[in-house]
């Protein structure tokens, strides 16, 4: 499931020491807010791929079909029909020899780039070792990176992922716990800690057209945009609800503020998904709507 990048305008420079103040003009209060949004999306879109990723890759370890070893959605009459189409060719997975878990995966993407149905390029190793397959209960997914690349932000080889099963006989239920930082060509970077708790809504093990994931959960950080430098919190406010077959968020709400401000604040951003499955969002901050176009 993924939660795409927020393409926001020009920032608007100020010191970190201003920042860390609290004195800043309505105007910094406000881009403060769309940088800190825009930090926590672009980490939503790539830890919430990388769950497809995990979850994904075949029925060993897994559920096959999400991500980047995508389920794709035909159209035969008025019927839809999915198919697991194969990863890109330029991804190489490997796994250890052992017969029984724990058990190490390793995706790679090589070193020159590579196209993947998502639309994203990726190179560089994501290296992920399972304690069970992912469906049942108590197992977990322990995820690193070594000179991990998507796009043009590079995924830090400090950074760990992990997935926890943590449902039971009548719900499919997982935990995510990430620490990262995330750094841009430029110097920029984010740091982001997210506790989610993902949740698929279906009566079936074997994901069906109608199944949808349900987010819930909270998330903190910091930005270094230039010479900006923030420090931010998110919660979910209204759960997000993602249909398994699209690619956006169809509901839900998100609360985003500087660390040091409270839920009360008029300077709390809103970012609204709305009620349908599309690729447009807004961002309320202090009675001001900008709307915004996911990736």
């Amino acid at each position: 499931m993924l939660i795409a990048i927020l393409a926001f305008a020009a920032l608007i420079i100020f010191s970190c020491k201003k920042e860390l103040s609290q004195a800043l003009t309505p105007q910094e209060e406000e881009q403060a807010n769309l940088t800190s949004a825009e930090s926590d999306a672009e980490a939503e879109d790539v830890f919430n791929g990388l769950f497809d990723d995990v979850m994904g890759v075949n029925n060993d370890v897994g559920v096959a079909g999400s991500g980047i070893f995508a389920r794709s959605v035909t159209t035969t009459g008025s019927t839809d029909v999915a198919r697991i189409d194969p990863a890109p060719p330029c991804l190489v997975v490997t796994h250890s020899t052992t017969s029984t878990f724990p058990v190490t995966y390793t995706y790679d993407f090589g070193t020159s780039g590579c196209a993947c149905a998502d639309g994203h390029v990726r190179r560089g190793k994501i290296i992920t070792t399972y304690t069970g397959r992912l469906v049942a209960i108590g197992s977990s997914a322990t995820t690193r990176f070594e000179n991990f690349y998507i796009d043009s932000i590079q995924v830090e080889n400090t950074t760990t992922h992990v997935i926890t099963n943590t449902g039971s006989l009548d719900t499919l239920r997982y935990t995510v716990d990430v620490h990262a930082k995330l750094t841009k060509t430029n110097g920029n970077y984010s740091e982001w800690q997210s506790h989610k708790i993902i949740s698929r809504i279906s009566a079936n093990i074997i994901a069906s057209l109608q199944d949808y994931f349900r987010v819930e959960g909270y998330a903190s950080g910091r930005v270094k945009r230039n010479d900006l430098l923030i420090g931010w919190k998110s919660e979910i406010t209204l759960p997000l609800l993602k249909l398994y077959s699209c690619r956006w968020i169809s509901r839900g709400r998100v609360r985003i503020l500087r660390e040091t401000l409270s839920p009360g604040s008029q300077w709390t951003g809103i970012l609204d998904y709305g009620t349908v499955c599309d690729r447009f969002a807004t961002l309320t901050v202090n009675g001001h709507t900008n709307n915004i176009t996911l990736h």
